[in-house]
């Protein structure tokens, strides 16, 4: 069940909302209830069989933070949980990979399994592991089933994050009703109608520009310069408006039930480095690959050499969680060389760069360069098409095979003929707004001035929201034209991981 369809629109989300609204009224607990009960047939209504793999989990590693109680049994039963919980990811995510993988390097005929991968089972596998982690390390048990079970499978987060801990969450569920609650559900109401928006007015129309040229390229094509480029920036701002849209909407959905996400964009296409750049990129997992993989393998104390060791493995290790393939492992291997070479040039440089604006734009173009390129390995399914797609980025000749479009722009599902250079035209100024957006307005926590950006104070050029009929009318009519533009029916890309 997508958030961007009108079954979970006009169906789910208000019956949901009045329920838990009836049960708040009650008790806390009777409101933890209906957002577990929600949350599970939201999770079913995908495919009912891995309901049971999804309230195993969740029942297992309860049960195995109650038997850590038992300090002599504490990290014997952790160190079990964490295998566990990692075993059943491989299964799932790698089993096919790393069979074709034999059989690619030793010729050995693996039967290739076709798992399905059950959706956002690298979010809860992981937020269950950083409990198991934690309670490891002294951290308190969890008693209360539903409350455990709701941290885990809260519908807002559940099937592409924001990664959330439970010591930020576990408390909120419990905790009595406020006063405020009107005027929280408002404000996420229009955190969730921008969020929409984003996904299906911005990054579902990018699509159209992305998909057919990488489709081309996997099967074999090769690209003109321009539709290469074209097809990478448009994947560029499509999966970021289409990822931080989803989060957002996740902020939305949970601030209506009185529960507050943390933020996992902070306009990351303003990153003046890389290391700047994963500050801002779904910081959720920043946060998770940092605590939980990046420090335990020793971080930085133990030398510059293993420093740089324990960023690559921490990033290759990233990238192997986003998908099962060499493109992701390549993906993550060129963000590993991009912080180790970010980290030495912080580390060596003897003159202090001036914060000019010639500095500024060259820190930017480097590191918005740099992260462009490694998206086209995140994006193509073939290393062959990856390949294909950096050589028509910097003009090697595609051949008779070039991606040829049939010059068609679909507007609200209707097939718009236009021509291929025209259509290159629109594509190319679709870019340029979007990437404006990205680049020039507040993103969507600082306009709402949610969490961090509440008190920050903002330039009075970019208004806030306020509970007034103008945001309103201005969320309404986002959500209204988001509405007309739903009909291409595409999932979050995020689902996939």
């Amino acid at each position: 069940m997508l958030f961007s369809s009108y079954t979970f629109l006009f169906q789910f989300l208000p019956a949901v909302a009045l329920a838990f609204a009836a049960a708040r009224r009650h008790s806390p607990r009777a409101g933890i209830l209906v957002l577990v009960g929600a949350s599970l047939v939201f999770y079913g209504a995908w495919r009912p069989i891995y309901l049971l793999l999804l309230t195993a989990s969740i029942a297992a590693n309860f049960s195995l933070g109650l038997l850590m109680e038992d300090p002599f049994r504490r990290r014997t039963v952790g160190m079990a949980g964490v295998a566990l919980n990692l075993a059943l990811l491989c299964y799932f995510k790698y089993t096919d990979f790393i069979f074709d993988s034999i059989n690619m390097l030793t010729g050995v005929p693996l039967p290739f399994l076709n798992i399905v991968l059950p959706l956002g089972i690298s979010f809860f596998t992981f937020q269950q592991i950083a409990y198991l982690v934690d309670v490891m390390r002294g951290a308190p048990v969890e008693r209360d089933i539903l409350s455990y079970g709701l941290f885990v499978s809260f519908f807002p987060h559940l099937i592409a994050g924001p990664l959330v801990h439970h010591a930020e969450m576990i408390p909120q569920f419990k905790r009595e009703r406020t006063s405020r609650s009107a005027l929280l559900a408002a404000r996420g109401l229009a955190i969730f109608a921008a969020g929409l928006f984003k996904k299906v007015v911005i990054a579902d129309n990018l699509a159209q520009f992305v998909s057919p040229v990488f489709a081309h390229l996997d099967a074999g094509g090769g690209v003109t310069t321009s539709w290469a480029w074209l097809a990478t920036l448009s994947y560029t701002l499509q999966i970021y408006f289409d990822f931080s849209g989803y989060s957002d909407m996740a902020i939305g959905l949970a601030l209506m039930f009185g529960i507050r996400l943390p933020v996992n964009f902070r306009s990351p296409y303003k990153a003046l480095s890389i290391v700047d750049f994963w500050r801002r990129w779904h910081i959720t997992l920043s946060r998770f690959l940092r605590d939980y993989l990046y420090i335990p393998l020793g971080g930085n104390r133990l030398g510059g050499q293993r420093r740089y060791l324990n960023l690559m493995l921490t990033m290759l290790l990233g990238g192997l969680w986003h998908g099962a393939g060499w493109n992701f492992l390549i993906w993550g291997g060129l963000h590993g060389l991009y912080l180790c070479a970010n980290r030495l040039w912080q580390e060596r440089r003897t003159v202090a760069v001036s914060a000019s604006r010639l500095a500024t734009t060259l820190s930017w173009s480097i590191t918005f360069f740099a992260v462009v390129i490694a998206w086209v390995f995140f994006r193509a399914r073939t290393l062959a098409g990856a390949w294909q797609m950096l050589g028509g980025l910097f003009g090697v000749a595609a051949g008779s095979s070039a991606y040829v479009s049939p010059g068609i722009l679909r507007v609200m599902d209707l097939p718009v003929l236009v021509g291929e250079e025209r259509l290159l035209m629109i594509g190319s100024g679709a870019v340029m707004m979007t990437l404006a957006i990205a680049l020039w307005l507040p993103n969507v926590p600082q306009i709402f001035g949610y969490r961090e950006y509440r008190r920050v104070p903002e330039p009075s050029t970019w208004p806030r929201w306020r509970p007034n009929l103008a945001w309103a009318v201005l969320a309404a009519l986002a959500f209204a034209i988001s509405l007309f533009g739903m009909w291409q029916h595409l999932e979050f890309l995020y689902f996939q991981f």
